[in-house]
């Protein structure tokens, strides 16, 4: 079926501007988020799993309950989930008592090997990144990324991901800190400490969810949201394509608005549309603005 509305992420990448390096100082870094973001267009693979761990104890949640909490470790995501009204009462229900640590451990348990054994189908880059990150490497910035994945299923997912050309510098998993992870800054900074980045003021955080972009702001970074592509948008690339284009504008509008209140500096569609953002940014540093 033919979209009812413009594509917005082609194959090609031509729109990546050809600038001297120097006009993207004083930025030295920039830390992307996985699904998303980089791979994954919609963040299907943790939102199904969410669902199908949930159904193994009896309790069925939506996928728009299951995005609710996306960006937060899986632990946390979980556990925010248990603390929602309907999934809360669904819960005292079955098991006649309210959900304790303890049920966060169970279900997280049952997540994990559906969680691994599905990644990689979700592994596909989205449309510009790898040809972003290349961009970025002949710009002389460093990349750097973190996720909500415990490491053990990034194990899974960033060998298919480097196949495809997308292999950040370095990499931070949600579970593998012991000061917590995101809303907090923890995993940005520690690709700050792993990329001997000077200044945390010249790094710029690309994530398509709330806590992610709270993340980079507790960092003390620039930060760019991307909206269609993304958790808050949600669709497939099927479902983006048969979608109607009044739903879709809606949808985009919705994102935009919800990563811009959590303190996003710019708003995009996707990561093939981050290099001018990223021009802009830099061209503000040197007039002496700060994030």
């Amino acid at each position: 079926m033919t979209s009812a509305h413009a594509p917005l992420f082609s194959a090609t990448c031509a729109f990546l501007p050809e600038g001297a390096s120097a006009d993207l100082a004083p930025l030295q870094a920039v830390i992307f988020d996985w699904a998303g973001t980089l791979v994954d267009f919609g963040s299907l693979a943790p939102t199904q799993i969410f669902v199908e761990a949930f159904a193994t104890f009896g309790v069925h949640i939506t996928l728009a309950q299951a995005r609710g909490p996306m960006g937060l470790s899986k632990w946390q995501h979980i556990h925010q989930l248990l603390q929602a009204p309907a999934i809360h009462a669904q819960w005292l229900s079955v098991f006649g008592k309210a959900p304790e640590d303890a049920d966060v451990d169970a279900v997280y348990a049952r997540f994990m090997p559906l969680q691994i054994a599905k990644v990689g189908e979700f592994s596909a880059p989205i449309a510009g990144a790898a040809e972003v990150l290349q961009w970025l490497r002949r710009q002389g910035l460093r990349t750097g990324s973190c996720s909500g994945y415990p490491r053990v299923v990034l194990d899974k997912l960033l060998p298919q991901a480097a196949e495809a050309g997308v292999a950040p510098e370095h990499v931070v998993a949600g579970d593998e800190l012991a000061a917590g992870a995101r809303p907090g800054p923890f995993m940005a900074l520690a690709n700050v400490l792993a990329l001997a980045v000077t200044d945390v003021r010249a790094c710029v955080k690309v994530d398509d969810t709330v806590p992610g972009i709270e993340e980079g702001r507790n960092a003390g970074m620039w930060t760019v949201g991307l909206s269609l592509s993304g958790n808050e948008v949600g669709y497939s690339l099927e479902e983006y394509a048969q979608a109607p284009a009044e739903e879709v504008a809606a949808r985009i509008a919705a994102a935009e608005n919800k990563l811009r209140l959590a303190g996003a500096h710019y708003v995009v569609q996707g990561v093939r549309e981050l290099p001018a953002v990223l021009l802009e940014i830099a061209a503000q540093m040197r007039a002496g603005v700060k994030p």
